[in-house]
C-alpha cells in the first residue's frame, strides 16, 4: 500500500455521482445476487436506494461533509461525517472491494478519531450486525452501546490512556 499521506480526502462534485452510485452498489452485491431480477432491474432499484440514502442524509445531517476517499489520485471511497456538538457522527465509509484490506478505511478512521480526540468528543456510527467492518470497529477500540434489529450503534470515546492499533 502506498503510504498515509496519499490517502486523501475531497469533498464530493457534480461529477462524482456515477462514482458515488458505484460505491453503493459494491454495499448491496451480495443482497442483489439472491433476487431474480434482470440487471436493468437492479440498476434501476440501486438508483432509487442510492438516491433515497442521498436525500436523508440530506435531511437528517444537512451540514455533514461528504468526501471522496482518494489513494493518490484515484478514488476508492467515500465518508459521510456529521460534526455536531455532541459527537462526530460517521454516516458512512465505504471502500471499493477491490481496494479493501489495505488500511484505506483505517486510516481515515484514526483521522477521524484524531479529530475527535482533540475536540474531545466521540465517534459514532451505525453498522449492521453482519457487515464485516464490525471487526475493524472492535479492533480500533469502538464498543457497541446499542442495537435495534440489526442496527449496532459504535461509538469511540477519546482517553488520554487509549492509544490508536
Amino acid at each position: 500500500m502506498k503510504g498515509d499521506g496519499e490517502i486523501t480526502l475531497r469533498p464530493v462534485e457534480a461529477g462524482d455521482e456515477e462514482f458515488l452510485v458505484a460505491v453503493y452498489r459494491s454495499t448491496r452485491q451480495a443482497e442483489l445476487a439472491q433476487v431474480p431480477w434482470t440487471l436493468e432491474q437492479k440498476d434501476v432499484f440501486l438508483r432509487a436506494q442510492f438516491a433515497a440514502q442521498k436525500q436523508h442524509y440530506a435531511k437528517e445531517y444537512p451540514a455533514a461533509s461528504h468526501d471522496v476517499i482518494c489513494l493518490g489520485d484515484v478514488a476508492v471511497g467515500r465518508v459521510y461525517l456529521d460534526r455536531n456538538v455532541d459527537a462526530l457522527h460517521v454516516l458512512d465509509i465505504t471502500i471499493l472491494p477491490e481496494h479493501r484490506n489495505r488500511g484505506i478505511g483505517s486510516t481515515v478512521l484514526r483521522r477521524i478519531m484524531e479529530e475527535a480526540r482533540a475536540s474531545r468528543k466521540p465517534v459514532t456510527i451505525y453498522v449492521e450486525s453482519f457487515n464485516p467492518s464490525l471487526h475493524l470497529f472492535r479492533r480500533l477500540g469502538f464498543e457497541q452501546v446499542s442495537q435495534s434489529g440489526f442496527h449496532c450503534l459504535l461509538k469511540w470515546t477519546p482517553r488520554p490512556d487509549r492509544h490508536f492499533v
